[in-house]
C-alpha cells in the first residue's frame, strides 16, 4: 500500500510539473510536448538528483519504477493508437511522387550517417553484449526518424497547412512515418534475434500480420464504422471494443517479436477515415492520454537520462556529433532531394527543418532501445538531447527561412490577388485602400462591430477593406483538434458562420468590401499584432470581453491588444444602439483624444446625417485646451457641409467624468481616447482602467493612438478639398 501511495504521490508531481513548464515553453513559441520532455528530464538525476539527491530517492525510489513503467507503456499504446488514427489518407493526397522521392531520401541519407557514425561509437559507448548490426540499425533508424505529431502541430500553428509546402511536409512526413517505423521493427526484430539472418522469421510473420490487418482487420473495422452511423454516437460498448482490439493487436506483434507500440499503431491506421467517427474515438481517448500517461512516460523517461554522464569534454564532443550527423542528414537529405524535385530553394530549406523535427517519437525509439538494452544509458542521454535540440529549433528557424509574410492563406489569396492585379493595372493611380482589421470572437454576436468598422472604412472618395479577423485558438498543439485535417475543418466551419454573418449586413453595398480572415493561432493577441502589421492595417477595432478572472473590461486580450499592437486601436462597447447620428468626443488635448477626434470626423465625412459634439471638460481657473496642430489643420480642410455639423463646447468642472457620462445620454456613441480625464488610463503592467466604460450611458469607443503619422483623414480631405469648388457650385 505504501509504494501505490508513492506512484500516486509521484503522479501528482509528474502531472503538475508537465503542465507548468509545457505553458512555460508555449510561451516563448516551442511546442508543448518539448516543455513535458524536459519536465520528465528535470525529475531525473540530470537536476533533482543531483539538486536533491536525498529528497530525489525518497520521492522516486527505484522500487516504483515498475508501476511508472506499466502506466508509460498504457500511455504509449494508445497514442501510437491516436497517431494512427490520425494518419488520414488526404495527407498522401499532394504531390505524392515529389514527396515519396524526398521522404524516403531524407530516411536513406540519415540512415546510411548514422550507421556510419555506429562504427564511431560502437566501440567508444557499446559491449560486446549487443552486436554491431543491431546497433548501427538501431541509431540509423533514431538519425532518420521524424515526429508526424509535432510536425503536423507545426504547420497547422503557423497556418501552412493551405500551402504547397504545408501540404508537402504533410505527406513526406506520413510516408516517412510509415517507413521509419518499418525500419524501427526490422531493428527490434535484429536486436531481440541476435542478426539479421535469425530475424527473418518475424519479419515474415510481422509482414504477414500487417497484410492481415490491412485487409481482414479493415473489413471488420468497417463494420463498426457502420453501426456507428447507424447509431449517430460512440456508445460505451463499441469504445471498449475498440480499445480491446488496440490491446489485442499490441499483444499480438509483442509476440510476434516487434513490440507492443507497432500492434497499437497498425489498428490506429487500418481504422476507417470517417472523419464524425475519427474525431469523437479522438477525443474521448486523447484527453486522458496526454493529461494523464504521457507525461508519466516522459517522467520514466527522463528518470533514466543521465546528462551528468556526459563528465568529459570528449563525450560531450561526440554528443555534437551526433547532433551534427542527426541534423546534416536529415537536412541535406531533404533539401537536396526536394531541389531536384523542381522545390525552389526557400521552400526545400523550409521543408528541410520541418523534417528535421524528432520530438515525441524520437523518445519511443529511444526508450525502445534502452529497453532492449541495444543503446546504454550512455547513448540514450546524447540521442535525447539531440531530439531537444533538433525539436526546439525547428520554429525559429521556419519563421528565419519561411517567414509569415511569404504565407498566403487561400482565404485571404483572392483579396491579395485583387489588390496586387489593380495596383499592377494601374499603378500610377493605385490608392492603398483603407483598411480595419475586426478581431471577430463569435460571429453570432458581433454584427454591431462590423457595422460600425465599415461606417468607420467606407466612403465613395477612398478605396476600404473591413477584415474581419477569426482566430482560432488551440490549447493543446498535439491533440486531434489541433491537426491539419481537423483545422481545415473548423476554418470552413468559421469562414461559413464569417459568411453569414456578412450577408446580414446592411446596406448590402457593403458586403463587398468586407473579407474575412480566418487563422489558427496559439496567440491571439500576439497574432492579431502580427496580421496587422502585415496587413497595414489603419486600424484594429475590436470588440470588449469580461476576462475570465477579472472584472476589468479593458483587461486580457484586449488589454494586450491596447499595450502590444503596432497600429492605432479601438476598442468598442456595445450598448444595443444601432443609430448612428450622434457623436460625442470628450477632448483633453492628447493624441489619444486626438484620434477619437479624427475617426469621429471620418464618420462625419462619410455619413452626411451625423453631427458631432466636441467637449472640452477643464477643471476650474484652467485654460481651455487647444486642438492640436494637426487637428486644427484638418478642421481647415473639411468642407463647410461637415464643418456645420461640428459644435465645440466648452466646460468648466471639476467632475469631468460625469459631466462626460451626463452628455452621453443625449447621443449614440462617445468616442474617447485612453485618458487619465476619462479615468481610461494604463497603469501597472500595461492593465487599462475602465472607469468610463463602467458608467457611460452611449455606445462607446475607445481609442489608443500608436503612431502620430498614421493617417485616417489624409486620403479622404485631399479629395474632398478637390471637390469643395463642386460642392459651393452645387449649393449655389
Amino acid at each position: 500500500m505504501h509504494i501505490v501511495i508513492l506512484v500516486l504521490v509521484e503522479v501528482l508531481i509528474v502531472i503538475g510539473l508537465s503542465r507548468l513548464v509545457g505553458l512555460a515553453f508555449r510561451s516563448i513559441k516551442q511546442p508543448l510536448v518539448i516543455g513535458e520532455i524536459v519536465a520528465g528530464i528535470m525529475l531525473g538525476p540530470s537536476l533533482f538528483g543531483l539538486v536533491a539527491p536525498h529528497l530525489a530517492v525518497t520521492l522516486f525510489p527505484p522500487e516504483t519504477f515498475p508501476f511508472l513503467n506499466v502506466l508509460s507503456q498504457v500511455g504509449l499504446i494508445f497514442f501510437m493508437f491516436l497517431i494512427g488514427l490520425e494518419l488520414n489518407p488526404k495527407y498522401l493526397g499532394g504531390q505524392l511522387e515529389v514527396a515519396v522521392l524526398t521522404s524516403h531520401v531524407s530516411i536513406l541519407v540519415p540512415f546510411s550517417l548514422g550507421t556510419l557514425l555506429a562504427v564511431v561509437l560502437y566501440p567508444l559507448v557499446s559491449n560486446a553484449s549487443v552486436s554491431f548490426t543491431a546497433f548501427a540499425l538501431f541509431l540509423g533508424a533514431a538519425m532518420s526518424i521524424t515526429a508526424f505529431p509535432v510536425l503536423a502541430r507545426i504547420i497547422t500553428e503557423n497556418n501552412l497547412q493551405g500551402t504547397r509546402l504545408g501540404t508537402l511536409a504533410l505527406t513526406c512526413a506520413a510516408v516517412d512515418d510509415v517507413t521509419a517505423w518499418c525500419l524501427l521493427a526490422v531493428a527490434i526484430a535484429v536486436a531481440r534475434t541476435g542478426d539479421f539472418a535469425g530475424a527473418i522469421p518475424t519479419i515474415i510473420a510481422s509482414i504477414i500480420y500487417i497484410g492481415l490487418m490491412l485487409t481482414v482487420g479493415r473489413w471488420f473495422l468497417k463494420g463498426l464504422a457502420k453501426h456507428y452511423l447507424r447509431a449517430g454516437r460512440l456508445s460505451q460498448l463499441l469504445l471498449a471494443g475498440i480499445y480491446m482490439g488496440v490491446v489485442a493487436s499490441a499483444l499480438i506483434t509483442e509476440l510476434i517479436g516487434i513490440h507492443l507500440i507497432f500492434g497499437a499503431f497498425l489498428l490506429g491506421a487500418a481504422m476507417p477515415k470517417n472523419e464524425d467517427l475519427v474525431r469523437e474515438l479522438a477525443v474521448k481517448t486523447e484527453d486522458f492520454v496526454l493529461i494523464f500517461l504521457l507525461p508519466i512516460f516522459f517522467a520514466y523517461s527522463g528518470l533514466k537520462t543521465q546528462i551528468g554522464l556526459l563528465n568529459r569534454p570528449e563525450l560531450w564532443l561526440l554528443c555534437a556529433l551526433v547532433l551534427g550527423v542527426a541534423i546534416a542528414g536529415k537536412y541535406v537529405g531533404t533539401y537536396v532531394a526536394a531541389r531536384v524535385s523542381g522545390i525552389s530553394k526557400r521552400e526545400a530549406s523550409a521543408l528541410g527543418w520541418l523534417m528535421n523535427t524528432r520530438g515525441l517519437t524520437e523518445l519511443i525509439v529511444l526508450n525502445i532501445g534502452l529497453e532492449l538494452k541495444v543503446i546504454s544509458p550512455l547513448i540514450f542521454t546524447m540521442l535525447v538531447i539531440m531530439a531537444l535540440v533538433t525539436t526546439f529549433m525547428t520554429s525559429p528557424l521556419l519563421e528565419w527561412t519561411y517567414p509569415k509574410k511569404l504565407i498566403r492563406l487561400d482565404v485571404v489569396e483572392p483579396e491579395l490577388e485583387a489588390e496586387t492585379a489593380t495596383s499592377a493595372a494601374d499603378s500610377e493611380t493605385y490608392i492603398r485602400p483603407y483598411r480595419i482589421l475586426v478581431p471577430v470572437a463569435n460571429p453570432s454576436t458581433q454584427k454591431g462591430l462590423l457595422e460600425l468598422a465599415a461606417s468607420i472604412a467606407l466612403n465613395s472618395r477612398q478605396p476600404a477593406v473591413v477584415n474581419p479577423l477569426s482566430l482560432i485558438e488551440f490549447e493543446k498543439d498535439y491533440a486531434f483538434e489541433s491537426t491539419p485535417v481537423e483545422a481545415d475543418r473548423l476554418i470552413a466551419q468559421r469562414r461559413q458562420q464569417l459568411e453569414e454573418l456578412i450577408n446580414t449586413l446592411e446596406p448590402v453595398e457593403i458586403r463587398s468590401h468586407v473579407r474575412p480572415i480566418i487563422r489558427i493561432s496559439s496567440n491571439v493577441a500576439r497574432e492579431t499584432a502580427q496580421i496587422a502589421a502585415l496587413k497595414q492595417a489603419d486600424l484594429i477595432l475590436v470588440g470588449w470581453h469580461r476576462p475570465a478572472f477579472s472584472s476589468n473590461r479593458l483587461g486580457g486580450r484586449v488589454g494586450q491588444m491596447l499595450t502590444t499592437a503596432p497600429v492605432d486601436v479601438a476598442v468598442f462597447i456595445d450598448k444595443g444602439s444601432d443609430r448612428l447620428e450622434s457623436l460625442l468626443v470628450p477632448y483633453s488635448a492628447n493624441i489619444h483624444d486626438d484620434l477619437a477626434l479624427i475617426i469621429a470626423m471620418r464618420l462625419l465625412i462619410n455619413r452626411e446625417t451625423c453631427v458631432l459634439q466636441v467637449l472640452q471638460v477643464i477643471p476650474e481657473n484652467q485654460l481651455k485646451d487647444e486642438l492640436s496642430y494637426e487637428l486644427n489643420t484638418m478642421m481647415e480642410k473639411l468642407p463647410s457641409s461637415v464643418r456645420d455639423r461640428i459644435e465645440i463646447k466648452i466646460v468648466q468642472t471639476p467632475e469631468a467624468i460625469q459631466t462626460v457620462v451626463e452628455a452621453s445620454k443625449n447621443v449614440d456613441l462617445t468616442i474617447a481616447g485612453t485618458s487619465r480625464a476619462w479615468g481610461i488610463e494604463r497603469q501597472t503592467l500595461g492593465r487599462y482602467t475602465d472607469q468610463l466604460a463602467i458608467q457611460c450611458s452611449s455606445s462607446l469607443l475607445i481609442t489608443r493612438r500608436y503612431s502620430q503619422v498614421s493617417a485616417h483623414l489624409a486620403s479622404v480631405l485631399t479629395e474632398v478639398s478637390s471637390q469643395e469648388p463642386t460642392l459651393d457650385l452645387l449649393q449655389k
